[in-house]
């Protein structure tokens, strides 16, 4: 069971201090740059898929037209028999 008595302060070497400080600030410091970095990734990719659908969607788009042309070229061929 744990000693019920309160515990004694102890000294903490200043250099540790100074050293946790330094790293909450770093961190506090890059917090923004790297919220930053991920917007612009996730934007990046973004884009890079609405012109991957794009292209998609325009070759879907040409197929479509070549079979309309060729199916309506072969009917104008037919009637003409």
């Amino acid at each position: 069971m744990a000693d019920s008595k309160p515990s004694q302060p102890t000294v903490v070497n200043g250099a540790i201090i100074d050293s946790v400080s330094a790293t909450n600030t770093k961190v506090l410091a890059e917090a923004p740059a790297m919220a930053m970095g991920s917007l612009y990734q996730t934007i990046g990719n973004s884009v890079a898929m609405a012109a991957a659908n794009a292209v998609y969607a325009q070759q879907q788009a040409n197929v479509t037209c070549q079979a309309a042309n060729t199916l309506g070229i072969t009917k104008l061929f037919a009637d003409n028999k």
